[in-house]
């Protein structure tokens, strides 16, 4: 879906503040001064898509402590990693993922993001089982994700920069619904 051309304003003061770092400081799982506010001048279709993105992190981080289910998709039965991701996307932004990791990954529509671009709402992907995108979990911020593990497990935080997850990353994927800012954009040479 294509994002209609207008002029950008800029937003209100109180767009600054991130719900999402409050969220995770307010959890412990991120240092107060780690805090990074949205210029004030921030244009409102930016600061929408930003909204949009901290409203889908929010509602995954609603779902810690739900325990892996394989196969599972609903926080009554438990959640896989895929099933969680499918369930977050599908219920706060409309997009109905693929129901496996890997399809997840190739899934049409999303584009891929380096690690060095990666922002909140962002699905991550990591080898996990031998093979490549063998798992997916939500970026949230600060080098942190979350996800539904594994058997025995339940929904939680993991901070990407632990060395096992950063052996094992696959790459990221981007929904045009949560940010607009690094879509791709065709130019005229």
């Amino acid at each position: 879906m294509a994002l209609p051309l207008c002029p950008l304003l800029a937003a209100p003061a109180a767009a600054a503040h991130d719900p999402v770092m409050q969220l995770l400081q307010d959890r412990g799982l991120v240092a107060a001064d780690s805090t990074v506010q949205a210029a004030a001048s921030e244009p409102t279709l930016l600061g929408q898509m930003r909204e949009t993105a901290s409203e889908l992190v929010l509602g995954a981080m609603n779902f810690i402590g739900v325990r892996y289910r394989r196969g599972g998709s609903s926080a009554e039965e438990g959640f896989d990693c895929s099933g969680f991701t499918r369930h977050i996307f599908e219920n706060s932004i409309g997009l109905v993922l693929p129901r496996r990791a890997d399809e997840q990954a190739r899934a049409p529509g999303l584009f891929s993001v380096g690690k060095d671009e990666l922002k909140p709402g962002d699905l991550v992907f990591f080898n996990t089982l031998r093979h490549t995108f063998s798992h997916v979990g939500i970026y949230i911020g600060d080098n942190k994700f979350i996800h539904s593990p594994r058997a025995g497990g339940q929904v939680r935080v993991e901070d990407m920069r632990q060395a096992y997850w950063q052996q094992r990353f696959d790459g990221a994927r981007r929904a045009p619904a949560v940010s607009a800012q690094n879509a791709p954009t065709s130019r005229n040479n």
